[in-house]
């Protein structure tokens, strides 16, 4: 790494301000041309700056901080285990805590992958910004990580748009840089997961078989799995049934070959929604039905698989089960910590609730005081349609005509935007 964006970038870390930083060493002027490599100082300043910060050049370790710092990118990559994420990270934090290393710039680009890993946008937001400061100095392969990763946080705000954006600018860098095949299908995996999102469906079968191709080589199989499960979701929305199916079924057996109970549960999910869309609720509720009561899949997942249910079997009027699922789905959700986090279960849960029990003013309030407008806010065409859609026909039994037109052209609006999408 160059000394100037080294310099600058250890001064914002430790809070310094340019002025305490070159103080009875250099002007603030000259400090400023140092760090913008728009001058080269003597050994003598950067040996005495260095010193201030704390900071010193070690090559014998360079080597080691290097290997340590791939592992720990490959982990990232690979593992959702935590807590050896973790604990890599913070041997590395010790290693390059007062050390000039070439490695530093890419660790740093790479915290912010960590904090997203960890959930904790906060800390990401804080390090993209602490980046943005140092950013016009960064290499091409330092260009493709800060992309791709700042690309992953605006993805988590639901910024789907600004994050194509960035993964593609990223996609730009692939032709100057020297970068292993499983990283290229990752990011091409990801441009697909994001054309899902915006309901580019023809796009993000494209990209899902790029990347399938690459995993398919390298036979890594929990990553084809993915790749299926995309193509699967992809071919479902475009009601071309059989391929859908066999997608998600290859998805489950790789699953099952990489011992991952989570991607299994994933694809039961896919399969639940395939046939609830084909008006199939008895296989539907099976699949739905799987997930719920394994205690191993994430909350998050449960949750998710709870809800589906629930609507499954308020469609077909089963109301007691629905019940049953509407008091289970409270009880997950007390394990929560952050509301944010399951704030669109919520909702949920509690629109079905107070439609089992008849209480209509109940209903009407939180679809119209809070749910529709949360959906609208984070843009969530696909729960717009659905819910406006059922405070229409709410209205409709009601014989309030004019209310009930009122919604059924929402829904009628959501269900456009995700045709444009």
């Amino acid at each position: 790494m160059e000394t100037g964006p080294f310099i600058k970038l250890q001064r914002i870390k430790q809070g310094m301000t340019q002025e305490d930083l070159a103080e009875g060493i250099v002007s603030m002027s000259y400090l400023s041309k140092i760090e913008n490599q728009k001058t080269s100082a003597s050994q003598e300043v950067i040996s005495l700056l260095c010193t201030r910060l704390g900071v010193q050049r070690d090559d014998d370790k360079e080597v080691t901080i290097k290997e340590k710092c791939q592992e720990w990118y490959d982990l990232l990559f690979e593992t959702n285990d935590k807590e050896v994420i973790t604990e890599k990270y913070e041997e590395l934090e010790r290693l390059l805590s007062n050390i000039h290393s070439d490695n530093l710039i890419l660790f740093e680009i790479h915290r912010i992958r960590y904090y997203l890993v960890l959930a904790d946008f906060e800390k990401a937001l804080e390090q993209v910004n602490k980046l943005n400061e140092i950013s016009n100095t960064f290499d091409t392969l330092h260009q493709f990580y800060w992309y791709k990763f700042k690309g992953n946080y605006i993805s988590f705000q639901g910024e789907f748009s600004q994050a194509m954006r960035m993964y593609k600018l990223a996609e730009e860098k692939l032709n100057q840089i020297s970068l292993d095949e499983a990283y290229v299908a990752d990011l091409q995996y990801t441009i697909g997961i994001t054309h899902s999102k915006l309901r580019n469906t023809l796009e993000a079968i494209e990209y899902a078989n790029k990347a399938l191709d690459i995993f398919q080589i390298k036979y890594n199989f929990y990553r084809c799995a993915q790749c299926h499960i995309l193509l699967g979701i992809s071919h479902r929305r475009i009601s071309v049934y059989d391929k859908a199916i066999k997608n998600f079924n290859l998805a489950l057996h790789l699953a099952k070959l990489s011992k991952n109970n989570q991607l299994m549960q994933l694809t039961n999910q896919n399969l639940g929604s395939l046939y609830s869309s084909k008006g199939e609720s008895k296989e539907a509720i099976k699949y739905f039905r799987a997930i719920v009561d394994d205690e191993e899949v994430h909350l998050i997942e449960r949750l998710a698989a709870i809800t589906s249910l629930l609507a499954e079997q308020y469609n077909i009027y089963n109301y007691d089960d629905a019940k049953k699922m509407v008091d289970y789905g409270f009880k997950l959700l007390e394990k929560f910590k952050r509301i944010e986090e399951y704030k669109l279960f919520y909702y949920i849960i509690n629109t079905y609730q107070y439609a089992l029990e008849s209480d209509h003013e109940k209903f009407e309030n939180i679809l119209i005081q809070e749910f529709i407008p949360y959906l609208k806010k984070h843009k969530d065409h696909v729960n717009l349609a659905i819910y406006a859609k059922m405070l229409g026909n709410h209205y409709e039994k009601l014989y309030i005509y004019k209310e009930a037109t009122k919604y059924f052209k929402l829904a009628n609006y959501a269900y456009d935007q995700l045709t444009i999408l």
